[in-house]
């Protein structure tokens, strides 16, 4: 019998708290919220390893590390109307249900929207909402938002996002696929995006966030 508890204790001590994490409200969701509810029935032996794990065809959890350095760049408060991008089964909606005021969260798959319902309802999380929809298109009819958080590593971020950020918001995002990706903070002042960089991380890429192939003569 895996004693999930003391499993959870360990990987925040040894995965995140290792890797700069220092933000305590990002420390105490990662110590309450039960990762093995969101990875699937045969994997949730697996559910603290130091790595992504498979969640659909295509589609992971990411590691709990670079999770909590991107949610810690975040700077997610209380005041904070949150839209998650490709919520998968609920997991890092559920940590940021911990540490924002609202959550919505989209899912174009319609088998991991229903299981991150079930998920988030079965923890008790009634500040989150999933809704399904196209992720590049994020989720207009609850804009704008403070923070628009994009799970999961992106070739381009859609203007569609930017628009549903309030004046002051920020988007967070990795940029690029593999070992050359970067954690990149947009943030939107007076209807102008500026853009930093801040460190290197490699996480699996969502589906639908390619840039648009350009005509060259």
């Amino acid at each position: 019998m895996i004693d999930f508890e003391a499993a959870r204790t360990k990987m925040v001590e040894n995965q995140i708290r290792t890797t700069d994490v220092t933000s305590h409200s990002v420390l105490r969701a990662f110590y309450n919220v039960p990762r093995e509810t969101f990875v699937p029935e045969k994997s949730r032996a697996l559910a603290y390893i130091d790595n992504d794990i498979q969640i659909a065809n295509g589609r992971y959890l990411m590691e709990a590390s670079p999770l909590a350095k991107l949610l810690q760049l975040a700077k997610v408060t209380k005041d904070d109307v949150v839209l998650e991008i490709g919520c998968g089964t609920g997991y890092a909606t559920a940590i940021l249900s911990h540490i924002a005021g609202t959550v919505v969260a989209i899912e174009s798959d319609t088998e991991l929207s229903a299981a991150a319902t079930a998920n988030l309802a079965a923890l008790g999380c009634d500040n989150a909402a999933v809704v399904t929809g196209e992720l590049e298109k994020g989720y207009a009819a609850e804009a704008p938002y403070d923070l628009i958080f994009i799970n999961g590593s992106v070739e381009d971020v859609p203007e569609a996002l930017f628009s549903q950020l309030r004046d002051g918001g920020r988007l967070v995002a990795v940029l690029g696929y593999g070992n050359a990706s970067t954690a990149r903070v947009f943030l939107k002042e007076h209807g102008v995006i500026s853009e930093a960089s801040h460190f290197n991380t490699s996480v699996k890429p969502l589906p639908g966030f390619r840039k648009s192939k350009e005509f060259v003569f």
